[in-house]
């Protein structure tokens, strides 16, 4: 029986690969098919101990660090990712929260805050997803086909107030995710969005340290439970896959009920 989530050997692009969500993204597209997968992370080790994952579950494999908020590094890597494999076809857009210095202890409401503050946020969440789409879609296009898979946030579609500029940077993501599924669905290209609410991740755990904290978050969930990576990267692999050929520009929450809104 053909395997419905078959990534048919295609070269994958992982950003902020090194734990959480997109390590499991980067294990499942291995698992699946992938014939290459390309692990970023900001930490060079994490990037190399994920890659060692990725290889054992029968794909090839390229650490690489870099800031996806680096135009010209973000350009370097695709370069080499395209020099090793030939190509890149699909790109998982996952890097977020403030980058590689992330700390959400210190958050202040908008009207306290400063520009310096906001680029922290806009400089991965944004940013990042353009210049990583911008060094991608020359190949997709050239090879007419391409899958694109923004990681946002159900911050960008309901608000959260202690997270303004977060919000928007997601939401802008989710815009312009729609733009460039316009934009390339006559070249093969698909460009879709998942909305995660509250997994069970580094950053979120430093945020919910304890049972008591957990029972109240959870307060606002339908489903009484945080969500764990394999959750998000299940909707992921299946964007990424054949199966979801004639889905473009959606935003697809997994959020556990957090919010119903459209």
């Amino acid at each position: 029986m053909t395997e419905l989530l078959d990534i048919k050997g295609h070269t994958a692009l992982v950003t902020g690969a090194g734990q959480g969500v997109g390590r499991q993204v980067a294990l499942y597209l291995a698992e699946h098919g992938a014939g290459a997968v390309v692990v970023n992370d900001f930490h060079a080790a994490r990037a190399e101990s994920v890659a060692a994952e990725v290889e054992a579950a029968g794909a090839k494999a390229l650490p690489m660090a870099f800031d996806v908020s680096d135009f010209d590094a973000v350009g370097a890597a695709f370069s080499e990712a395209q020099r090793v494999f030939g190509s890149v076809e699909i790109l998982v857009n996952n890097a977020g929260n403030a980058g590689p210095t992330s700390r959400l202890d210190d958050l202040v409401p908008f009207w306290e805050s400063n520009p310096a503050e906001w680029r922290r946020w806009m400089a991965t969440n944004f940013d990042g997803v353009l210049n990583c789409t911008r060094h991608a879609m020359p190949m997709m296009v050239k090879g007419g086909y391409g899958r694109i898979v923004t990681v946002i946030s159900d911050a960008g579609r309901v608000g959260e107030p202690h997270l303004a500029v977060y919000s928007g940077a997601k939401a802008g993501a989710a815009g312009f995710m729609r733009a460039i599924a316009k934009a390339g669905g006559r070249f093969g290209v698909t460009a879709n969005c998942v909305a995660l609410g509250g997994t069970r991740t580094p950053a979120v755990a430093d945020l919910i340290p304890d049972a008591e904290t957990e029972k109240r978050a959870l307060s606002q969930y339908v489903i009484r439970r945080l969500g764990e990576p394999e959750d998000a990267a299940g909707m992921i692999l299946f964007l990424c896959s054949d199966a979801a050929s004639w889905i473009t520009g959606q935003t697809y929450p997994v959020n556990g009920g957090y919010s119903f809104a459209c």
